[in-house]
């Protein structure tokens, strides 16, 4: 008789934590925004943290400003580290080196849970509610702040093909979420964190 246990077929669904870290920070004064402080350490350093409190074992960190400078600095062990040198076209060439770099992933990545570095005011609570989503490679799943989406995103992998050919510029998944906004599972997030960003110098004082 054979047992669950000794069943091998069984697939458990690896969501993988994807973190786009590699924006310059020009309206900062040139200040690559992986590496502002928070909580005494980098502020890539507090986003993975993040991501592995919400569940994810596995965690690509894509890096374009200064990444030499922030692979010295920050600690991030065990994660996949990916230069994105197009990363001044915008946030679309880093989400496309991501879900490149997820897709080579030899552990065989299901989907993948997509942050955003200068957030951190999204915590590990919200990560693992959206994460909680997936359902299938099929899956598409958003924090929503009011009615409002918002960040984290969950894509199965089953997207990443038709999302890597719309992201361009600083539009991200944007074009490509919009095309399919019917099959997306909104995730409440909104008493659990604060979707703002870090973009100017009066937005610093969120940071710890």
């Amino acid at each position: 008789m054979t047992t669950a246990h000794d069943r091998t077929d069984v697939h458990t669904p690896l969501v993988a934590g994807l973190l786009l870290a590699a924006g310059g920070g020009r309206r900062l004064g040139g200040r690559p925004k992986a590496l502002l402080p928070h909580r005494g350490r980098p502020l890539v350093e507090y986003t993975v943290g993040v991501l592995r409190a919400a569940g994810c074992e596995v965690v690509h960190v894509v890096l374009g400003a200064s990444a030499e400078v922030v692979r010295e600095r920050a600690e991030l062990p065990e994660c996949v580290l990916v230069d994105n040198p197009e990363w001044a076209e915008g946030m679309g060439s880093s989400l496309r080196a991501g879900l490149a770099s997820l897709a080579a992933d030899p552990r065989g990545v299901d989907a993948a849970l997509v942050l955003l570095v200068d957030q951190p005011g999204i915590g590990a609570e919200a990560v693992a509610r959206v994460r909680a989503a997936y359902v299938s490679r099929d899956s598409l799943a958003a924090a929503s702040y009011d009615g409002q989406r918002g960040h984290p995103v969950l894509f199965g992998a089953g997207h990443w093909a038709g999302i890597a050919e719309l992201a361009v510029g600083d539009r991200g998944a944007r074009d490509y979420l919009a095309a399919h906004r019917d099959a997306i599972t909104p995730v409440d997030c909104s008493d659990v964190a604060e979707p703002y960003d870090i973009d100017t110098e009066e937005d610093l004082a969120h940071l710890e």
